[in-house]
């Protein structure tokens, strides 16, 4: 496991005496952080498992058990003293955390509503603008029906003018020549 800066940033802050805290415990930090056994716990490559296997090779391990359980009783005095320093503060965002979850319930049943009014006017939106693209398409196909259908009538209609005035013999010839003209023109 490895442990990075941010802790100790603010293990180097509190040590500072930025937070409110007393000085004499401010220096005690700061020396518990300049100390030079717990400098490989601040390191960003602390890796657990080297540490602890390097104290049992040098065999100082009760020692160290004292310095760490001294290290963590200074840190322990020094996190109650910033949580009595800063109680007011604390339970004003513990209330503030409170209430913004209360609207963001609010907002999100909210959002709830609105996403199920959204899918109401989409269904009613949907269905008929569905039913008129359907609508649409049907009509363009029965209005090329209708035009071949007026084509071919059209044609029927010339060609049975054309096989009467084919009937009729020679002087019918020029209506028969005009009727095969329309009726080259009406098949293209």
């Amino acid at each position: 496991m490895t442990y990075g800066s941010p802790g100790a940033a603010s293990m180097e802050e509190a040590a500072a005496g930025s937070g409110g805290g007393t000085p004499a415990l401010g220096l005690a930090l700061g020396e518990l952080l300049g100390d030079e056994c717990y400098a490989d716990f601040l390191r960003e490559d602390f890796d657990v498992k080297t540490y602890t296997s390097q104290s049992i090779h040098q065999a100082v391990i009760a020692e160290q058990l004292a310095k760490l359980a001294q290290g963590i009783s200074q840190l322990d005095k020094e996190l109650h003293l910033q949580v009595v320093a800063r109680h007011e503060d604390l339970l004003a965002q513990a209330t503030g955390i409170g209430s913004l979850e209360g609207v963001l319930q609010m907002m999100q049943t909210r959002i709830s509503a609105l996403q199920s009014t959204v899918d109401r006017i989409r269904a009613k939106i949907i269905d008929p603008y569905n039913k008129i693209v359907s609508r649409t398409a049907q009509l363009a196909k029965l209005q090329a029906a209708c035009d071949l259908l007026r084509r071919i009538i059209r044609i029927l209609y010339l060609s049975k003018r054309l096989q009467g005035q084919l009937q009729g013999g020679s002087r019918e010839i020029t209506k028969a020549a005009q009727s095969l003209n329309e009726l080259g023109q009406d098949s293209n």
